[in-house]
């Protein structure tokens, strides 16, 4: 069935109320009750402690490390190019594991800890300050829900969820959304953050602009990944190729972070929900919604859960994320089960190639002139 795409007279008012979940099941007091008995009975904190600052270390290593490489030590262009390709992956990695951990209070049972770990990302070139309302808010409470979550919406340049408008362009989306995923982290070095900085509004929602110390953390954040990207590197190479590895980085980083976030909400199987016109009600309660919002994928890949920071089990992760993500593999099981008992559809691809191949399937169907609903 299509959307209904017709707009009431009440449509602005109506796309500022926050849309409304069912009152919630069983299904969570379940899962909540199983999740709190694992880590009594084993005796942890749902924080990442010794674990997680090892490989934080680690990963801050590895990024100074394929830095100095490329800036200082190659001198050609075949000694830049694996040292590019170690950064890229190394700002990805430390992404996935640090700033995300932190900025979900789940790196540290210390929130002064947790601050400076997801002031990270100010150093990779986003911003803590705005993440918070565009991930922790508007995606996780309102994930795949369109015109509340953020990460769904393309401006246009690609259909991801049925109630949004086809256009003719759309129809080879499956092709062309892989390139586009590497403008990702350059669009939001310069201009997401500061569009929302201006419009102070996230999601079609208002949202308070940074003062004082958030303020201050946003600029020198652009201004250390601006020193860092050119400043530094012209000191002792041509702009040229200053510029081209600037823009491959970046790009590539793009390219794994868009992937990955993508494998988890933008595939079949994955469910997508838009707010009833009469009263923003949902169809579901919130963490049925988060589970059939959200795919896992590749849970037997150990390296592949260490190096995106536990990201292919984004089930557990939207249930709880103020958990770090080194104990997702021993939850899934868990909430794998509560999930069956319960009615729940728990959705999980075998491998990491499986789930590349749902997402080109997913944005083929997406662009389709009658496309059918995701199974």
């Amino acid at each position: 069935m299509k959307p209904d795409n017709r707009v009431s007279p009440h449509a602005d008012r109506m796309l500022l109320a926050r849309p409304v979940f069912l009152p919630g099941t069983v299904f969570r007091t379940a899962v909540e009750s199983r999740v709190d008995r694992y880590f009594g009975e084993q005796r942890l904190h749902r924080t990442g402690g010794r674990k997680l600052a090892v490989k934080a270390v680690i990963l801050s290593v590895w990024l100074l490390a394929s830095y100095v490489a490329l800036v200082f030590a190659a001198a050609t262009w075949w000694q830049a190019l694996p040292a590019a390709l170690s950064l890229a992956f190394a700002i990805a990695g430390f992404g996935f594991n640090v700033q995300h951990d932190g900025n979900h209070g789940a790196f540290s049972e210390r929130p002064w800890i947790n601050k400076a770990a997801g002031y990270g990302l100010d150093l990779v070139g986003g911003s803590s300050y705005f993440w918070h309302a565009k991930h922790n808010l508007a995606h996780h409470t309102y994930t795949n829900v369109a015109g509340a979550d953020d990460d769904i919406d393309m401006g246009g340049l690609a259909r991801l969820s049925l109630h949004d408008k086809r256009r003719s362009l759309h129809r080879y989306q499956q092709f062309y959304m892989w390139f586009l995923y590497g403008f990702l982290l350059l669009k939001w070095q310069l201009v997401d953050d500061f569009r929302v900085l201006l419009s102070a509004r996230v999601a079609g929602r208002r949202t308070a602009r940074p003062r004082g110390g958030d303020l201050f953390a946003l600029i020198l954040g652009k201004a250390v990944v601006l020193g860092l990207a050119w400043g530094l590197p012209l000191l002792s190479h041509r702009w040229p190729l200053v510029a081209a590895f600037y823009l491959g980085v970046v790009g590539l980083v793009g390219i794994i972070i868009g992937v990955v976030f993508q494998l988890a909400h933008c595939v079949e199987g994955a469910a997508f929900s838009s707010p009833a016109a009469s009263d923003r009600r949902l169809p579901r309660d919130w963490a049925t919604h988060q589970v059939e919002s959200t795919v896992n994928f590749a849970p037997r890949s150990r390296w592949l859960t260490w190096y995106v920071g536990g990201l292919n089990y984004q089930i557990e992760h939207h249930l709880f994320p103020r958990v770090s993500h080194v104990h997702y593999p021993q939850l899934a099981p868990l909430v794998a089960a509560t999930s069956a008992e319960h009615g729940v559809k728990y959705h999980c691809h075998p491998s990491f190639g499986a789930a590349l191949r749902s997402h080109f399937r997913f944005l083929r169907q997406m662009g389709r002139p009658e496309p059918r609903p995701a199974s």
